[in-house]
């Protein structure tokens, strides 16, 4: 199951990928917003993350302008890896080397089209483990430490 969430700014697309994603045979879980009333990325990018992080959700995507809002809200919840991603390689390198569970998105930054070829590679990669492994231990520590 995918969750994904939006703000005001990445409704548009986030409707255009859920209805491309669900074509595709994803399964899907809209967190939000609904509407192009201006509102908040953090409550979006909580409920989504919180999502992932529970388990109730495999991964992540969010969408707002820029990508930049929603992956530093969702970056603050423990276990979540959210990157914000505006080419196919960081997508691709942010599975491979940091195993990110949740894709970050600027709708005022790149295309639908974009998105979507940046969804898919994100859906498709898969994580690489050696050194990244022991890189990514390190992160838990820094999350334990900073609880």
């Amino acid at each position: 199951m995918i969750a994904l969430g939006c703000d005001h700014a990445g409704l548009e697309a986030k409707q255009k990928l859920i209805a491309y994603l669900e074509q595709r045979g994803y399964k899907c879980k809209d967190f939000g917003t609904y509407t192009s009333d201006s509102c908040d990325y953090p409550d979006y990018a909580y409920a989504v993350a919180k999502a992932v992080q529970s388990g109730q959700c495999d991964r992540g995507i969010l969408i707002c302008g820029t990508g930049v809002g929603m992956s530093i809200a969702a970056n603050k919840v423990k276990g979540i890896r959210c990157a914000a991603c505006s080419d196919s390689f960081t997508a691709e390198m942010t599975r491979r080397h940091n195993n990110a569970n949740i894709l970050a998105m600027g709708a005022r930054v790149i295309s639908v089209d974009k998105m979507i070829e940046l969804a898919e590679i994100f859906l498709n990669t898969i994580f690489e483990e050696g050194r990244h492994l022991r890189r990514l231990e390190k992160i838990a520590e820094i999350e334990r430490k900073e609880g």
